[in-house]
């Protein structure tokens, strides 16, 4: 009894951290199956042996994404999960078993399962007024902001003969094109990339910024309708009077009368959803007729009139030739296994990444392996396992590098770090190349140079670091091959133009590790100089909002060093802007010094955007939600309920437009 009781107690551990990952962080550990089965064994042990019942277990409840950053929300009617089948066999249970409970003719609905992040609409006389994520399946994340930024979402309904409050759930989804342009984005700045669209779209929409997330262009399919007074007793038939009303309805959905017409539309579905221009990961099948819904009812954590049949990611077995090692921007090393090319999802897959060096000890692999390959989300290869019953006069065992591949120095894994790095930041050619090219974006100093451009810069002798950059003359460009006149003429207005680039993007495009965007802002707002910031003290750092002791830590690095103490000396007398502007700093006030503001609803006098920047351009700290610590909510028109009734209960201040441009006059 005592191993039954360890091994519930493992497997509650195990599920409770797997729904960690997937609904707080995005970043899932295991697939969808393992976590099933897992599931699945819980509840039987649980069911077997009573004794151990647990209403804190896992199987109590439904993942949660809740985040601490939006205001949670009560769902009216609870947002619960489908239970999930793999098989054939499980797909005619549900049906007969279906048949059986009803003992009378039914429909089947047939919809796409669209791998994205779920959201419940709420909508009152025509017009958008909430939406919540799932959340843990009673209470979910507003996140209204956000998702009136996706065009697909109707925030005014059209036509008239639409019930006056109704809640519409649905599916948030990534296009396969965003995601690859994101990613592509995302790698160009060597920032993790997402696993696939599901990832994307759930951690676009806990962004805090609404901006960040209209740039990320999110789409939306809906499913269900819930109210009192739907217009029809069917699910299929009030779907597609929500199309007409201006939601985005897939025109796939089909209803079938018997258990062949729905194994049909799987078999079609499971190989055309390869061209759709968004990720499936299954066919949810539900029964059409609300009466005979309401009769079949919901166990503890399902309805028992819908069930999910999952499509089995597509897996390969190919040959592990070789494992190569790359050397990115901040001396990352990326572990690349190149492997014996094989078909997958439609295109050939020759190479894999294998993340780290625990990532490798935990597959125990060889040279020559049978691995196994799938396609995260059917777009990022990756090696999922070994066939070691297949290990046959193999190579030798794959061990992560101890030195730089491309300049030979002795690695470094900081601690608390799953990355191995190369220190060698001013001598490693990819270091140095990969800062130089970070330093051109547009988002840093948008200067008119690719990658081809820096490489032929590099390979020329011309420029060892971003300084550089700035005493290349004419007759250096042309010299080269395939320069122009005109090409080296716009190249060199380009950097004089970079000139004008603000502080803040200067300080980003130094690739100080761990120093985006943002904490750029942060910091050229707090220290206003480059002298300031190389002079601050580690605890003055870690006092700046926002920036904790790893960044603080890495921006003290970078200024103990000669070498970049030198290179912005360098930049400074080019004549890159090293401060925060007179006319900047003029602007700015101490007015809001100490207090936290959190806006909410729309405004006439300005955009949302322009009261943040002024918040923080008078001393103020923006905040996205309502907590003790809030000093007062800027409302405008169509204010979130939830704040407001979150501000009453904690007597925060509700101010207007006018109260806050009268308080920084």
């Amino acid at each position: 009894m005592d191993e039954i009781a360890s091994r519930i107690a493992g497997l509650r551990e195990a599920l409770d951290r797997y729904n960690y990952a997937y609904y707080v962080l995005s970043a899932p550990e295991i697939s969808d199956k393992v976590f099933d089965e897992m599931m699945k064994e819980l509840e039987e042990l649980e069911k077997t042996y009573p004794q151990f019942a647990d209403p804190h277990s896992p199987t109590q409840r439904v993942g949660s994404d809740l985040s601490k950053e939006f205001d949670q929300v009560a769902h009216v009617y609870p947002m619960l999960s489908l239970g999930n089948t793999y098989s054939d066999g499980e797909v005619t249970d549900f049906y007969e078993r279906t048949a059986r409970a009803l003992n009378e003719p039914f429909e089947i609905v047939c919809e796409l399962k669209y791998d994205g992040t779920s959201i419940s609409l709420t909508y009152e006389q025509g017009k958008l007024i909430r939406a919540v994520t799932r959340g843990d399946g009673t209470k979910g994340d507003d996140v209204t902001a956000n998702v009136k930024t996706i065009r697909s979402v109707p925030l005014k309904l059209m036509g008239s003969n639409y019930p006056d409050n109704f809640e519409i759930r649905g599916e948030i989804l990534l296009p396969w094109a965003e995601f690859d342009r994101i990613n592509r984005e995302r790698e160009s700045q060597e920032e993790p990339l997402f696993a696939n669209p599901r990832n994307a779209a759930s951690g676009t929409l806990k962004q805090q910024n609404p901006s960040i997330v209209a740039s990320r262009k999110l789409d939306a399919y809906f499913y269900y309708l819930m109210g009192e007074s739907l217009p029809a007793e069917g699910h299929f038939e009030n779907l597609q009077e929500a199309r007409r009303w201006g939601f985005k309805i897939p025109d796939v959905i089909r209803k079938c009368a018997t258990l062949h017409e729905v194994f049909d539309y799987i078999r079609y579905w499971d190989k055309e959803r390869k061209n759709l221009p968004v990720a499936t990961d299954g066919i949810v099948l539900k029964v059409n007729s609300l009466r005979q819904q309401r009769n079949l009812g919901f166990t503890a954590k399902s309805p028992r009139w819908a069930i999910a049949y999952k499509f089995q990611a597509e897996r390969a077995s190919t040959r592990l030739n070789s494992v190569s090692f790359q050397v990115g921007r901040t001396g990352a090393i990326t572990p690349v296994a190149n492997l014996e090319p094989v078909q997958l999802s439609g295109t050939v897959v020759k190479r894999a990444s294998l993340h780290n060096a625990d990532i490798i000890a935990g597959l125990d692999l060889y040279l020559g392996d049978q691995v196994f390959v799938e396609k995260g989300g059917e777009i990022i290869p990756k090696i999922v396992g070994v066939d070691k019953e297949a290990r046959f006069m193999v190579g030798d065992k794959v061990q992560f590098c101890k030195t730089c591949p491309e300049c030979g120095t002795l690695l470094v894994r900081p601690e608390g770090e799953a990355a191995h790095y190369c220190p060698n930041e001013t001598g490693c050619p990819p270091q140095i190349k990969g800062k130089i090219e970070h330093f051109v974006t547009r988002k840093a100093m948008d200067i008119n140079a690719g990658p081809e451009t820096v490489d032929a810069l590099f390979e020329a002798g011309l420029i060892r670091n971003v300084a550089d950059l700035y005493e290349l003359k004419f007759a250096d460009l042309i010299r080269l091959e395939r320069w122009a006149e005109t090409s080296a003429k716009n190249f060199l207005a380009s950097l004089e133009k970079s000139k004008q680039v603000p502080f803040e993007r200067v300080l980003y495009g130094l690739g100080i590790r761990y120093v985006g965007e943002t904490v750029a802002k942060r910091l050229a707002g707090t220290f206003h100089t480059i002298e300031a910031l190389e002079q601050a003290e580690l605890e003055t750092l870690v006092e700046v909002d926002e920036i904790g002791i790893r960044i603080a830590q890495s921006v003290k690095d970078y200024f103990a060093n000669d070498e970049n103490v030198l290179l912005v000396e360098r930049l400074k007398a080019a004549g890159l802007q090293m401060a925060i502007s007179e006319e900047v700093l003029s602007n700015r006030s101490d007015k809001l010094q100490g207090l936290t503001l959190v806006i909410s609803g729309t405004f006439a006098l300005h955009s949302r955007d322009e009261y943040k920047k002024m918040i923080e351009q008078h001393g103020g700290k923006n905040s996205g939600s309502v907590s003790g610590k809030t000093d007062y909510i800027l409302a405008g028109d169509n204010m979130g309920p939830a704040k407001l009734e979150k501000a009453a209960k904690l007597g925060v201040k509700i101010i207007n437009e006018t109260d806050f441009l009268k308080m920084i006059e």
